[in-house]
């Protein structure tokens, strides 16, 4: 569980709703079932229309990495390449077969496949930089769905207030009702800026440094069985990919 995740979405509930109570606003004047419906609704219809389904139903299982982001321990990574670096000096490639059904991540198991299969080390990079660059690039696409709602929601939220004051100018000749049509007039803009600047564009951030990291890990994966096909030396592997570590 990422604990900075849940910490920020409780801090942004809590901003909000305290904020409107010591402004003397209330609690109650954040509530309003059309402003939601304009913006919320309306958000999720406009980037209906920019993506295309599969997309879509992979930013939404992206979501889960915001408060559990897959894992990314390098220095186990580093340790696994190194091991199996010294298991192939000693017993050959074919030593690393019983490794192969252990691998968890589909990525490094079809890697080391193919390092126990033989295959030639431009063959081994030219497939697994080919699927890293369509897996990020899906994943890239699935955490700018969530960008792109953040650009719509606060348009939207214009539109909810501009709505609002329309109906209020028709209730002109009476004023007991202005000043209430006008608050709920801007509820809308308040839930459009603040779901986009509160949530959906820091959501959008976060996938995308997960990706980029996810990347990376794969870069130095791909690295180190190469290194491994070509027979080198495994503390050189080690002070190779170490900076992968730090990093």
């Amino acid at each position: 569980m990422d604990k900075l995740s849940v910490i920020g979405v409780v801090l942004a509930l809590v901003a909000v709703l305290i904020g409107s109570v010591l402004k003397g606003a209330g609690l109650s004047s954040l509530w309003s079932p059309a402003a939601f419906v304009i913006v919320i609704v309306g958000t999720v219809a406009s980037i209906l229309l920019q993506t295309s389904m599969v997309t879509f139903k992979r930013a939404l299982k992206l979501t889960k990495w915001v408060f559990k982001p897959p894992s990314q321990d390098r220095a186990a990574i580093l340790a696994s390449l190194v091991e199996w670096a010294n298991t192939a000096r000693k017993q050959g490639l074919l030593g690393l077969e019983s490794q192969v059904a252990e691998q968890q991540d589909e990525f490094t198991k079809k890697g080391l496949q193919m390092v126990v299969d033989g295959i030639a080390p431009d063959a081994i990079r030219a497939v697994l930089e080919t699927d890293m660059h369509h897996q990020s690039q899906g994943d890239l696409a699935a955490a700018k769905v969530f960008e792109g709602m953040g650009i719509y929601a606060p348009t939207l939220g214009i539109i909810g207030a501009v709505l609002g004051l329309i109906a209020v100018m028709k209730n002109l000749a009476d004023p007991s009702k202005l000043g209430g049509g006008i608050a709920a007039a801007f509820t809308a803009t308040i839930y459009g800026i603040g779901a986009a600047n509160l949530f959906l564009l820091p959501m959008a951030n976060k996938l995308k440094a997960l990706i980029n990291g996810q990347n990376e890990e794969r870069e130095m994966i791909v690295e180190g069985l190469i290194a491994i096909a070509q027979g080198e030396n495994p503390r050189n592997i080690e002070s190779r990919l170490a900076g992968y570590v730090h990093h």
